[in-house]
């Protein structure tokens, strides 16, 4: 068969629905400055998908810091990888700067949390070693897994008993091998909203020879007493080998960095294929950062203003009867009974006749007849759009479980909207 051929009858778990829905659930245009509260198909919404932790995104500061930066140098200096000609002091200032946020001896800094974290697998491991990571993992985490040569193990999200008995395969197969083990679990999961199990993890250390690794894109800036991320809110900073976070949560930006042992990162830095062989992160994120990271750390009203959203939310979701799962972070998951087909119409009456725009998350993702209504509140949001939502959720719950969304004359009224 032809390779094209072949793609073209199997699209794909998502690509089979893009002739339906693409530009209203998939691929959607939200314009205008990044806010709460932004255009979608000429009207305004309610927005609460943006990953704008902090409100950085259009702070005027922030705004302001990158414009001076593409002033000086323009969108392409630095030139070349690191390696080769793309080095420069401002990138050694930041690296700097966030190992010393992250208490951590040194860090390197990365193009793109996604291919960073594969790559940073990549380079960690080879077909010797066992990794052991998190079920409920990040698709980067997961497509690192799958570069790896030597064996895999998955165990239950947040189980420690199911993590102890993977650690004890592991260590026979090491035993045997010469390698070594890595873990590798979430600071905050992005659906659940739940912190990995980091203190639990790391006291197997006094039982198990392993290395942990944690992704904490969305506990960086957000979680513990300064914002250092997820492990910071558990006590065992200094006990995480190595520490990833992106800039695209609570930086609101493009890049990220991984932080650990000085001996470790250099080895990274000269083995990560990723960052050798690519640019160097142009001096427009590189600078910009550095502002988001002095507001970060000088200014915890930020992160204050958004855990009084966060509570406000959550507190008043629950109090209404709403199950948000396990969240222990900002990430707020509001878990609806429904199938498929109400999932649909249920969002396109949020959007269409309450105005707010969230993301929807469906099987496989959840359970089959579980509808998940992902929420991210930010520093930006208001008292009154949090009482909005929840009144909104409130009304849309009602209809679903009255059967609302099943009828067929509802149904219809709500296909309108896919002109």
């Amino acid at each position: 068969m032809d390779l094209f051929e072949k793609l073209l009858q199997d699209r794909g778990p998502l690509g089979k629905h893009s002739q339906a829905d693409e530009g209203y659930f998939m691929f959607p245009k939200l314009e205008g400055e990044i806010k709460p509260r932004m255009i979608w198909r000429g009207k305004e919404v309610l927005t609460w998908s943006l990953n704008n932790y902090l409100g950085f995104a259009n702070h005027p500061d922030v705004r302001k810091a990158d414009a001076d930066a593409a002033a000086r140098w323009g969108a392409a200096y630095p030139m070349g990888a690191r390696m080769m000609s793309g080095n420069s002091d401002q990138h050694l200032q930041l690296e700097n700067e966030l190992a010393q946020f992250v208490q951590k001896e040194s860090a390197y800094l990365l193009n793109f949390g996604y291919q960073g974290v594969v790559s940073i697998i990549d380079a960690l491991v080879d077909r010797h070693d066992v990794i052991v990571y998190d079920s409920d993992s990040h698709a980067c985490i997961v497509d690192g897994v799958r570069l790896h040569m030597g064996k895999r193990f998955v165990y239950s999200h947040n189980d420690i008993e199911s993590l102890e008995k993977q650690l004890k395969r592991a260590e026979r197969i090491t035993a045997e091998s010469g390698g070594g083990v890595l873990v590798i679990t979430e600071g905050v999961f992005g659906m659940s909203g739940n912190m990995g199990n980091l203190k639990d993890i790391v006291a197997l250390k006094k039982k198990y020879n392993f290395r942990i690794f944690i992704d904490d894109a969305h506990g960086f800036g957000a979680m513990g007493p300064t914002g250092a991320g997820a492990a910071e809110a558990q006590g065992v900073q200094a006990d995480i080998d190595l520490y990833f976070s992106t800039f695209a949560k609570s930086m609101a930006s493009i890049g990220a960095f991984v932080a650990g042992n000085r001996d470790i990162i250099d080895y990274l830095k000269y083995n990560m294929r990723s960052q050798i062989f690519a640019k160097s992160l142009p001096m427009i994120f590189v600078e910009g950062a550095r502002k988001r990271l002095e507001m970060l750390r000088t200014q915890p009203e930020h992160r204050a203003k958004l855990w009084t959203i966060v509570n406000a939310l959550q507190s008043g979701l629950r109090e209404k009867g709403f199950n948000i799962g396990t969240t222990t972070s900002p990430v707020t998951p509001v878990l609806l009974r429904g199938a498929l087909s109400a999932a649909t119409i249920l969002n396109k009456d949020l959007r269409e006749n309450y105005n707010i725009f969230c993301s929807v998350v469906i099987y496989p993702v959840v359970p089959k007849d579980i509808i998940m209504l992902r929420i991210i509140p930010t520093a930006v949001h208001t008292l009154e759009d949090v009482a909005q939502t929840i009144q909104a959720f409130s009304e849309i719950k009602h209809k679903l479980d009255t059967g609302a969304y099943v009828n067929h004359e509802y149904a219809a009224k709500m296909a309108m909207f896919d002109a």
